[in-house]
């Protein structure tokens, strides 16, 4: 037995015999150990004392009485009221039942008492589960209510391999507004890349050609001259960014996240990690683990670049960033990961960014004194380029952000996860054009802050993400109560800062690219 909870909130859960069940004859099973992940999850198992044995059928019997007492009695109401069902598991294979039912009053309340099990079997593998409810039997104080089970065995030309398939719906996954979404962020690809070619090629020409010819202009002309654009800025745009030591951070938790979101798609494309309780969060917990040397690569080498000096502080908060301990009984766990693989890791990365590509080889020298920005029209301030530049990067995944929801905040299986690494590649390709396109407006009104706001422009595609979670509270559950409220906008705050701190990162990778090659290619006296 798993766990029992209201079926609107699929988060709140609690131990199956934290109702008061009875519990069979049989004491204990042999081969069931819990894994991390499982922990994590809040997979809670417990054995039922149902005997079962492999290809004995077994008629209705009676294996425990529950003496219902008020306080019993109370509890089951309780639970019935709010919609309780319970999971279980027979070889691996999950099941549901409810725990009973009110009249159409309700003033009476009924538990199902017996636990009807059919299950499929190809050869010497259990492949098809299936569970009936019967036996209701009233709630009334004071009375004993006995909890039976049958076992009955059926042929199945179901292959191992493919019993996970009953728990799939391609009708939900795999529906033609699934795919017309991936089509339309594609053509939004198509065009918006071509669009920044386009604009920025032909911008990029016209300003090259125009700070050539300034250049063969005397010192007379060119005080004349209208001078103006981006080419004025070239001794501050390489200026380090103000606050470099969490800039530095960020960017590279950004590229860590990006790089185990990427690994972990690519794993669950090849193997069917639905088919195993709690292996989808085991493997990223190992690839999290695994890739700390990147976080420590970028972070480091881009805070060596801008100066840094404080480089124990900028490791630790590197590793403060990525360690969060989750459930009291996992602490040890969760210690040992962040303190014996993924600081150590952390700190190879560092050391490899800091001497590898730490050296600050712009293409322009930095000039001693800050040039002074000049006043510009207000849709060129930072803040509201910041605001707008979330909108495309979040048109392009909203759609899928409704399946990958429904998968973890209803009961659906996602499987698709072909289509989930389209909508990554999708996503980073938007992200990184609009931001250019932002840097370069903003270095036009010559503005060198490019830093910051290429990254927040890219993040701010979380506070959309994190305004669409209210929408699919509101409108697409049916979540009530302290609990799962607080615990759905919790975990949607943390999945939409993750997201934006990697969007950010992907957009400013991007976009130093693009500064570093404009720069490159005109000539600076």
């Amino acid at each position: 037995m798993n766990t029992v909870g209201p079926y609107h909130n699929r988060q709140e859960t609690y131990k199956y015999f934290s109702l008061p069940f009875c519990v069979g004859t049989k004491k204990t099973i042999s081969h069931y150990h819990e894994t991390l992940g499982e922990a994590l999850q809040g997979v809670e198992l417990e054995f039922s004392g149902l005997d079962i044995k492999y290809k004995e059928e077994v008629l209705q019997t009676t294996y425990c009485d529950i003496e219902l007492d008020k306080p019993k009695r109370d509890a089951f109401v309780y639970a019935i009221k709010n919609h309780y069902w319970y999971q279980m598991y027979i070889d691996d294979l999950p099941i549901w039942g409810i725990v009973g039912e009110a009249d159409e009053n309700g003033e009476d309340y009924y538990l199902w008492t017996y636990k009807k099990l059919e299950i499929g079997q190809n050869g010497n593998r259990i492949v098809d589960v299936n569970l009936t409810s019967e036996g209701k039997v009233k709630l009334v104080p004071n009375t004993r209510i006995p909890m039976s089970y049958s076992v009955k065995w059926k042929k199945s030309d179901v292959k191992f391999e493919d019993r996970f398939d009953k728990y799939l719906d391609p009708s939900f996954f795999q529906h033609r507004i699934h795919w017309f979404s991936i089509f339309n962020s594609f053509m939004m690809v198509i065009f918006l890349v071509g669009l920044v070619s386009m604009i920025l090629m032909r911008t990029l020409r016209k300003d090259y050609a125009r700070y050539s010819k300034e250049e063969e202009m005397d010192d007379m002309d060119r005080d004349l001259g209208d001078e103006y654009g981006w080419k004025q800025v070239h001794g501050d745009v390489f200026r380090p960014s103000s606050h470099p030591l969490i800039f530095s951070s960020l960017i590279g938790s950004g590229c860590q996240i990006f790089s185990v979101s990427l690994i972990v798609i690519i794993v669950a494309m090849i193997e069917d990690l639905y088919t195993e309780r709690g292996s989808m969060l085991s493997t990223a917990i190992f690839v999290y683990a695994a890739t700390s040397p990147v976080n420590g690569y970028f972070g480091g080498s881009l805070y060596a670049k801008q100066g840094g000096r404080r480089w124990i502080k900028q490791i630790l908060l590197l590793h403060l960033k990525k360690c969060h301990i989750s459930h009291l009984f996992d602490q040890v766990a969760v210690c040992c990961i962040c303190f014996f693989v993924i600081l150590p890791l952390n700190l190879v990365g560092t050391i490899l960014g800091r001497n590898l590509s730490g050296q600050p080889n712009f293409p322009c020298r930095v000039n001693a004194v800050p040039r002074p920005i000049p006043e510009k029209k207000w849709f060129m301030e930072p803040a509201v380029i910041v605001c707008l530049g979330g909108i495309l990067p979040f048109g392009s995944i909203f759609i899928e952000m409704y399946f990958i929801f429904t998968s973890f905040w209803a009961y659906k299986i996602y499987y698709v996860y072909g289509f989930m690494m389209l909508v990554l590649v999708i996503l980073c390709i938007v992200t990184v054009c609009v931001t250019i396109v932002c840097t370069y407006f903003l270095l036009n009104a010559e503005d060198y802050r490019w830093q910051w706001t290429s990254f927040l422009s890219a993040a701010s595609t979380a506070v959309y993400v994190y305004m669409y979670s209210f929408y699919y509270y509101f409108f697409k559950t049916k979540m009530y109560g302290l609990f799962q409220t607080s615990f759905y906008f919790g975990y949607m705050a943390v999945f939409s800062t993750a997201l934006g701190i990697m969007c950010g990162a992907v957009g400013y990778m991007g976009t130093s690219a693009f500064v570093r090659k404009i720069y490159t290619n005109v000539k600076i006296d």
